[in-house]
């Protein structure tokens, strides 16, 4: 037991060393990451505001990018003002906690860093997408394209939605499928045409909700892509580079093998592990036009006991980072 203990150390220890070693012949490419919380749930009958982001950011992600040489700037924290907090609706809140969120990410990417979002669930990526579309030289929008990591689709709408849920929607919102009022206050402006969207490892989704996937111009990327980083994977980054001025990454933590999220709600089998994620990531990354990642509903406190969910978010954070120091220097 002794040496299976000492042989697994050394492994992690490798594993650790090779995700940050250098790229080529030169030094990585400095890299300066801005940590943003977006705590606002937005569904209906529970609390406002999830204690995921903060138990995320609480496990030394910092320190372990700090240690790789990263520049992190201190934390932003999306909050309502006291004025939105008299607003009525869980709905509403979430799209002004969005348009907030928006208006952050899009001055971090502005002045140089890596927006990184914490996000409370996947209605977050409301906000990272509208910070990134409004975080040119300029006040027109950018063209932004997403890869969207989750077990599900997202892509449900009122009419479509089995479950009632708002978390199973905002890739249609982005979209401009439905709910176009909350899109609207949270700032994305003009909606993110679908084929301009790509799904990984999605594998649960209703069935009038496929039946919009399957009608819409959204490509879908496998478990097997994830694994062997496929020529799919990196022909839908580039297809993406090609039609887009910048292009966010988002992974829902139940995308991932149910060994890793033990204690995610609606977790599916069939995921990748987030070793082989990270790897994937590495490479998403290596490419210019990705200008942001978030990780989302990272099962938190009595849910991740161990944590092995809260390490398994960082493996994709690192994996993230690392893309992006081997971006070849201009």
């Amino acid at each position: 037991m002794r040496r299976f203990k000492a042989l697994f150390f050394v492994g992690l220890m490798v594993f650790v060393v090779t995700l940050f070693a250098k790229s080529g012949e030169g030094e990585t490419k400095p890299v300066r990451v801005a940590l943003v919380k977006m705590p606002y749930v937005g569904e209906r009958n529970v609390p406002d505001i999830s204690r995921g982001p903060d138990y995320l950011e609480e496990g030394g992600i910092r320190k372990l990018l700090e240690q790789q040489g990263v520049q992190v700037k201190p934390t932003d924290t999306v909050a309502l003002t006291a004025e939105e907090e008299k607003a009525y609706g869980s709905w509403n809140h979430l799209a002004l906690a969005s348009g907030d969120m928006g208006k952050i990410v899009a001055e971090e990417r502005r002045s140089g860093y890596l927006p990184i979002g914490f996000l409370a669930n996947c209605s977050g990526l409301l906000g990272m997408l509208s910070g990134l579309q409004h975080s040119g030289p300029t006040a027109k929008p950018l063209r932004v394209g997403m890869v969207f990591v989750d077990a599900h689709g997202d892509f449900n709408t009122p009419e479509t939605t089995l479950s009632g849920m708002l978390g199973g929607m905002p890739v249609a919102i982005a979209a401009g499928q439905c709910l176009t009022r909350m899109r609207l206050k949270a700032g994305l402006q003009p909606a993110i045409p679908t084929r301009h969207i790509v799904e990984v490892c999605v594998r649960d989704t209703d069935p009038l909700e496929q039946e919009l996937l399957d009608r819409s111009d959204i490509q879908q990327l496998t478990l097997e892509d994830v694994r062997t980083r496929s020529a799919n994977l990196h022909r839908e980054v580039k297809r993406l580079s090609d039609l887009t001025d910048v292009i966010y990454v988002h992974v829902d933590m139940d995308g991932l093998d149910p060994s890793e999220v033990p204690g995610h709600p609606l977790k599916v089998p069939g995921g990748p592990t987030s070793v082989e994620l990270a790897a994937a990531l590495t490479e998403m990354f290596q490419c210019e036009k990705v200008g942001a990642f978030g990780v989302a509903s990272t099962p938190f406190d009595d849910r991740d006991k161990t944590g092995i969910s809260r390490q398994a978010a960082y493996n994709l954070i690192l994996g993230a980072v690392k893309g992006v120091q081997q971006r070849k220097s201009e």
